[in-house]
């Protein structure tokens, strides 16, 4: 027996309003369609009007523009009219029902034609009818369609949309109205009486938009100072008139009845258009403020004498330029000595102000940045004032302040002696015979001065020149030159005692090391440790010069570890080189040669110490970053390793497991896999047999211990962003949702690992991978932003150290390098072709690819290869 059949009106309920707005688009798509042409009728008239074309034109051709406009107007409505017609429902429900599978309101609609005393025919059109209602719930709207393009073909209403956007641009609704003075009694005397127009243009830095006069309706108007008014009268010569109070300049009579006026506004005051339609204005101008720039900080000098000079600078509109100007502040300057004369006369120092790249230059902060350590003014008391100018020329200037000028600082004692002779020949050139005899007075005795010939002699050469020029006069490039050859032999003293002290301690140790293993005799060795004693003195004052020097660079730095490790450090050398020298004299040469070694070793590790110092909390965390970075690449090897073992067990390559297990396996896995080799029992042998009984439970262990492992590595990383430095930041906030992005990855793969999805874990620990790495790189720009450094050197120093590099291995196996970055410059073949090696992996790819015979998830993987390779 069939079931009652369901009202229409309860059937169409669930379709009700997509049917409505079916039945809505169809309404638009109609009225679109049928009533293009009068909008765009409509659009080009109004656009004329705006435009102010009438105006331009007779008054005949104006009538007879309207009446072409109105008739086509008309047309276009009469059209509309004829191809409307309101959509009925019925239309409606056939397109809604076409835009679903199977057509379900029809056949929900349609009544059993035969079968209806059949009770399995009645049961199946019931299931039927049921689908059909349940697929009638999922109905959604279909988008009108609006597309005219088959009607008009040319783009008309294109065209006339076009004509409206550039009227509302440069045109003005006000303009509309002169149309109606054209009407019949009251058009000619408007058309052929006196008009006019005028705009205000502001100066364009300051970036305000024109005014057109014709446009204001208020009685006041405020505009900037330089502001442009430019007046333009049509018809009778004199019927109009301008007075104006606003430029300053005198009135004149005739000036005034000009046609074309042009003036600046100066001052506030009133313009106004005398005549028939005249307006007048009251001008309220806004002054042009000068720009006003202040010191905020004092000279911030670096060891090498770079100096910074923070300052801000503001001006109402913003400042194009600035510049320092130094000049000698000689009434504070102590006239003692070398500076007892009368200084030359040197010009005033200026250095162009740095301006903001990009932004707003109404206020901002920056800061000078040079280096004046080779002036003659250097360390002396200098006048500082700093000026800045605007877009209209005007200046502001700071007031004269006296700071002393910083330059570099010497440490040498001989080098610092040398740079006041400097600057004492460039204080005054008279000076030249008492700087030579000085000179000559530091190496009278060479061997206690100076540590190499070379350094003697090079002073003897500038002492020479000097004394040589002195007796003829020393002209102003003389002196420039024997100046920079001081400068230049100063920072060789100063900067190339460490590089010359190391370089005599590593030639120290290798002729000590070459004598013992030449058997040389007990004096030669005993003269040899003298030198290898005296170059490692004067290592380690050279270093301690440099921790000074960095001291002063970073006055934020610890002194006390240093100052400790350094003392320690000193203590170890003396033990072990009194321990050398006992094992040469007991005749233990191979002893005391491996003692020289450890020697080497520990001023190796003194130097790498002494340049990086405590880890930072950033370079922590790229450090365990990087640690995590390498467990999952771990992780993604084996659980390949064990994707290949399940398609391919009998196609292992020779020693890849080997070589795998060594790699990729913590060391108790290593052990299993290695005793499975040789033994033939344990894990290792259900790896390499997986047809023997117990396979599918040792399997399902690997797979959970994999998981746990995932799981693990997943907390870690949640541990490691609880405490991510950089919050806040741009960079910063980068690196946490990479990072998050991460931890959802690698708990994808947990799931995915549980569930034997071999082939999905390896995608979505990739994903984790390149999110770690992203994290990684987003951390050090973080990091270099913070500290002052380009961005990626924290990151590459943050995983290089407390790491082995030769210990760190990509998915490839090769090195990762210093700075824990995947990619290396290591080979992976050695000398093989890489080219040709990469097309073989591919053929072998594309070679199993077309494998009918292989697993479903196999052979998806190896499409993802080919997709991404």
């Amino acid at each position: 027996m069939a079931e009652p059949q369901t009202p229409p009106s309860d059937i169409l309920r669930t379709v009700r309003r997509p049917l409505a707005l079916t039945r809505a688009g169809m309404v638009a798509e109609r009225l679109v369609r049928g009533f293009w042409p009068l909008w765009s009728v409509l659009f080009v008239t109004l656009a004329a009007l705006m435009l102010g074309l009438q105006d331009l034109v007779p008054v005949e051709a104006v009538w007879a523009a309207a009446v072409l406009l109105g008739l086509a107007a008309l047309w276009a409505l009469w059209r509309g009219l004829r191809r409307f017609s309101w959509p009925s429902r019925t239309a409606a429900l056939a397109r809604l029902d076409a835009t679903m599978p199977g057509h379900p309101i029809s056949a929900f609609l349609d009544r059993q034609a035969i079968g209806d005393r059949d009770g399995a025919s009645s049961a199946l059109w019931a299931a039927h009818q049921a689908r059909m209602r349940a697929r009638m719930s999922e109905a959604r709207a279909p988008d009108p369609d609006l597309r005219v393009a088959a009607a008009d073909p040319f783009a008309l209403r294109y065209v006339a949309a076009l004509a409206l956007v550039t009227a509302l641009l440069f045109g003005s609704v006000l303009r509309v109205q002169s149309v109606t003075g054209m009407a019949p009694g009251g058009g000619g005397q408007v058309a052929s009486g006196p008009t006019w127009e005028g705009w205000i243009e502001p100066p364009a830095y300051t970036r305000l938009p024109s005014l057109y006069l014709g446009d204001i309706t208020a009685a006041e108007v405020t505009v900037p100072e330089g502001a442009r008014v430019t007046l333009r009268m049509y018809g009778e010569a004199g019927a109009l008139s301008v007075t104006e109070t606003v430029s300053g300049r005198p009135f004149e009579t005739e000036a005034a009845q000009e046609t074309a006026q042009d003036f600046a506004v100066a001052r506030s005051g009133r313009i106004a258009v005398e005549g028939p339609g005249g307006r007048a204005w009251d001008v309220l101008m806004t002054a042009d403020s000068a720009p006003q720039v202040t010191r905020t900080g004092p000279f911030e000098t670096t060891w090498d004498g770079e100096t910074s000079l923070p300052f801000e600078a503001s001006d109402d509109y913003g400042v194009v330029a600035g510049t320092a100007r130094i000049s000698l502040a000689l009434e504070e300057v102590d006239r003692r000595h070398a500076l007892e004369r009368a200084p030359e006369p040197r010009a005033p120092i200026e250095v162009a102000l740095p301006m903001p790249i990009a932004g707003d230059r109404t206020t901002f902060e920056e800061a000078l940045v040079d280096n004046f350590s080779q002036h003659p003014w250097a360390n002396l008391p200098v006048r500082v004032e700093l000026m800045v100018e605007d877009a209209a020329a005007q200046t502001g200037q700071s007031a004269p302040e006296v700071l002393t000028l910083p330059g570099r600082r010497f440490f040498d004692p001989l080098a610092a002696a040398v740079v006041e002779q400097r600057r004492a020949l460039l204080w005054n050139r008279e000076a030249a015979d008492d700087v030579a005899m000085i000179l000559r007075a530091v190496s009278h005795r060479p061997d206690d001065v100076f540590r190499e010939a070379k350094h003697f002699l090079r002073m003897r050469t500038i002492r020479t020149n000097l004394e040589a020029y002195a007796e003829d006069g020393l002209t102003g490039e003389e002196r420039d030159e024997i100046a920079e050859a001081l400068w230049d032999f100063a920072v060789l003293l100063e900067d190339g005692d460490l590089e010359d002290a190391r370089e005599r301690l590593a030639r120290a140790q290798e002729r000590l090391n070459e004598a013992m293993r030449n058997g040389a005799s007990e004096q030669e060795i005993a003269e040899l440790m003298q030198e290898l004693r005296e170059a490692t003195n004067d290592y380690m004052r050279q270093l301690a010069q440099q921790a000074q020097r960095e001291s002063e660079e970073n006055p934020d730095m610890s002194q006390n570890p240093a100052e400790n490790m350094m003392q320690m450090t000193q203590n170890d050398l003396q033990e072990m080189m009194d321990r050398i020298q006992e094992l040469m004299e007991q005749g233990r040469m191979a002893e005391a040669q491996q003692a020289l070694e450890e020697l080497q070793q520990l001023m190796e590790n003194m130097r790498v110490t002494q340049g990086q110092g405590q880890q930072s909390p950033g370079e922590q965390a790229m450090e365990g970053l990087a640690e995590t970075l390498r467990e999952q690449q771990e992780l993604s090897d084996q659980a390949f390793r064990d994707f290949q073992e399940q398609f391919d067990p009998g196609q292992q390559r020779q020693g890849q497991q080997g070589e795998q297990g060594q790699q990729g396996q913590p060391q108790g896995q290593q052990q299993g896999r290695g005793q499975g080799q040789a033994q033939g029992q344990g894990q290792g042998q259900s790896e390499q047999q997986p047809g023997q009984q117990g396979e599918g439970g040792q399997q399902q262990s690997l797979e959970d211990s994999l998981a746990d492992r995932q799981g693990a590595l997943r907390n870690e990383l949640n541990r490691q962003r609880q405490n991510l430095p950089g919050a806040g930041s741009e960079a910063g906030d980068r690196a946490a949702e990479a990072l998050d992005r991460a931890e959802g990855a690698m708990d994808g793969a947990e799931d995915a690992l549980r569930e034997n999805d071999l082939a999905g874990a390896i995608d979505r620990q990739s994903e984790a991978m390149e999110a770690l790495r992203e994290g990684m790189r987003n951390l050090g720009e973080s990091m270099a932003q913070e500290q002052g450094q380009q961005p990626g050197q924290q990151g590459q120093q943050g995983t290089a150290q407390g790491q082995d590099p030769g210990q760190q291995r990509d998915p490839l196996g090769r090195n990762l390098g210093s700075n824990g970055q995947v990619g290396t410059n290591e080979s992976m073949l050695q000398g093989e072709d890489v080219y040709r090696r990469a097309r073989e992996l591919l053929d072998e790819i594309r070679r199993r690819t077309g494998e009918g015979e292989r697993p479903d998830e196999e052979l998806e993987y190896l499409e993802r290869l080919l997709e991404r390779f």
